[in-house]
């Protein structure tokens, strides 16, 4: 039986209400709250994600080659980029207005109820995996929202199969400050039962996956690099070939063949994926956000891009679709990521920038950045490149698309908090 709605109430700003928007890691609040819920995570098979770089691409590719193959499949994911309700989705579907209103409700009961309150995170956990069951999900593809072993997503049983993306520095005030340190935080999902799939991993980081897949018992499968070939345009993979993929990201290579290793673990474990289904689901993934082309008359690229890995694919993937153009950087970065070794990487390529923030609390001023960027040509030994400041994102899509004219090339990344204000400028 649906509960009351109270009046005025509006279930995403109840989530995201600044008394619980905060990081606090534990597992504790989010078991009570699913224990209070019937824990709707044991209703279905998952397939759970951690890494650094990849991992929401990897799932997309993931969460369609399943609906492919037939299975009611659920997605969750992180953050959103246009609307809350991307984060929850079921067979590609957003979770409608109606529905996230009632589960929200249902875990907002039980939330009240609690002596400590369950974080921003974990009422979204709780609402995603609550409609999952609602619908039906045989299988749900969920991405770890930060590390692992203390993520409110690591609240789920043995999953099928537990993924490692590529590992890099990254949130090093929570994970640790070594790669060894955040890779093993990262494996903390991995739970004795289930299947363990890596991408390829620097030694260090692999080395700590591998350690906890045997004590765990699991068995371990990994992305062979030397056994992905071409470009997103004609990829493959093992017996895998002739893909063309959407997400044409020169990286989204390495995600494709990191889902395709997924595919065939869950057909271990007993799904019936065949490799045309396989196929398909690589083909017909869209994600937005990931070296996207949303406008023409200047080109103008969204990357989500947000640390010295990320930068260093854009990068590669810019020389791959775009040889000998030099882009107009629209850049907004948060202050705690690594936006010094990001600019380093990018400052070579750039005909200018123009620097925004990002609508986030965390975010960097954009005279800071502005700043940075002048210390990372010194640091690259290039030349000054132009540099303005935008008052608002909407200002800043206009400088550079003015900048870069109609034959140009605009690139927006740094933070996907930014691309929803994008779009809207656009």
């Amino acid at each position: 039986m649906a509960l009351p709605v109270p009046e005025g109430f509006d279930p995403v700003e109840y989530i995201n209400r600044p008394d619980w928007h905060t990081s606090r890691m534990g597992l504790d609040r989010i078991r009570e709250l699913m224990g209070r819920l019937g824990n709707p995570q044991d209703r279905m098979g998952i397939v759970h994600v951690a890494g650094t770089n990849g991992k929401g691409s990897t799932c997309a590719f993931t969460a369609q080659i399943l609906q492919e193959a037939g299975y009611c499949t659920g997605l969750f994911t992180s953050p959103y980029v246009i609307e809350f309700a991307e984060r929850i989705r079921v067979n590609g579907a957003n979770i409608p207005a109606d529905d996230l209103m009632e589960v929200t409700l249902e875990v907002r009961e039980q939330a009240e109820a609690m002596d400590d309150h369950p974080t921003e995170f974990e009422l979204m956990t709780a609402v995603a995996f609550a409609h999952f069951a609602r619908q039906g999900c045989d299988i749900a593809v969920v991405e770890v929202g930060l590390g692992g072993r203390l993520d409110s997503t690591n609240v789920v049983p043995a999953p099928e199969v537990c993924a490692v993306a590529p590992i890099a520095l990254d949130h090093t005030n929570l994970l640790g400050s070594t790669l060894a340190e955040i890779a093993g935080e990262k494996a903390g999902i991995i739970k004795p039962g289930s299947s363990v799939v890596m991408g390829v991993q620097q030694p260090e980081a692999r080395a700590v996956i591998e350690q906890r897949a045997a004590a765990c018992g699991c068995n371990v499968s990994c992305v062979d690099e030397q056994a992905v070939l071409g470009t997103p345009a004609q990829f493959g993979y093992k017996q895998v070939r002739d893909v063309a993929l959407r997400l044409r990201g020169s990286y989204q290579v390495y995600n494709a063949a990191l889902a395709l290793e997924i595919a065939w673990a869950l057909q271990s474990r007993g799904f019936d994926i065949g490799i045309d289904q396989m196929k398909a689901g690589l083909q017909n993934t869209r994600w937005p956000a990931r070296f996207e082309l949303v406008a023409d008359s200047p080109a103008f690229i969204v990357d989500g891009g947000h640390n010295p890995q990320g930068a260093e694919a854009l990068a590669s993937s810019l020389r791959q679709s775009y040889p000998g153009v030099r882009p107009v950087f629209l850049m907004g970065v948060l202050a705690d990521k690594d936006y010094e070794r990001m600019l380093d990487v990018v400052v070579p390529l750039a005909h200018s920038f123009v620097c925004v923030r990002p609508p986030s609390p965390r975010a960097l001023p954009a005279e800071e950045l502005a700043a940075a960027i002048g210390q990372a040509c010194r640091r690259c030994e290039v030349d000054a490149v132009p540099t303005q400041v935008a008052s608002s994102i909407a200002q800043g899509v206009q400088l550079a698309r003015t900048q870069a004219g109609n034959d140009g090339l605009v690139c927006a990344f740094g933070s996907l908090y930014s691309v929803a204000d994008i779009m809207a400028a656009l």
